[in-house]
């Protein structure tokens, strides 16, 4: 549907820094196109000010005025003939998109247990008997619990959490499920989570 004289914002030029709007932009554009030097300098300096109002709680950061400087430059694609109260020759390192991070992806049997437990378990293997490996196997086994019970849906079954725990660990830690308790769970912190997602 096309209607004369309304675009939408999609149908406009894509903004470089969005967060200041088309309105700064224009005005932007408008310094550029100045043909006396002092009046590109005045009206750099009022748009600077404008920015400034536009992110009030910003302005106590000690480099605060040169980011606008940079975001100045980088808006007027460094055409703007003024001068430069700072350095604004490194302001194009502000829009390079940092390198994506590498994410350890591992192929592990059960998600729910997560990377962190499987790496629990190997180390469970390893270690000497004593108090120490019983210490982490109560710790594992709890942390087991608490997962199970956050992606059951309110299901942790003690005895699933002993079995998997036996069984990953290829049979070195045997919980008695006589003996062994398990730390309580509070409910409640599982479903207050559960209603601030939705």
């Amino acid at each position: 549907m096309n209607i004369e004289g309304l675009d939408y914002n999609t149908q406009r030029e894509q903004l470089l820094l969005p967060e200041y709007g088309r309105e700064v932009q224009k005005m932007v554009d408008h310094a550029v196109a100045l043909e006396s030097k002092e009046e590109r300098q005045r009206c750099a300096e009022t748009i600077i000010a404008i920015m400034e109002r536009m992110f009030p709680n910003s302005s106590s950061a000690d480099d605060h005025r040169h980011k606008l400087w940079d975001h100045l430059a980088l808006m007027s694609n460094f055409q703007l003939d003024i001068d430069w109260p700072c350095d604004v020759s490194q302001a194009a390192k502000i829009t390079t998109r940092p390198e994506p991070m590498g994410y350890p992806m591992r192929d592990i049997p059960v998600r729910h247990y997560g990377n962190m437990i499987f790496e629990l378990f190997e180390q469970l293997k390893t270690m000497p008997e004593g108090p120490e490996r019983d210490e982490l196997a109560r710790l594992t086994a709890n942390h087991m619990k608490r997962n199970l019970y956050q992606w059951s849906h309110g299901s942790a079954d003690d005895e699933k959490v002993i079995a998997d725990l036996a069984r990953y660990t290829d049979g070195i830690i045997q919980l008695d499920p006589q003996k062994f308790v398990f730390e309580k769970i509070n409910e409640r912190e599982f479903t207050e989570k559960r209603k601030k997602k939705k």
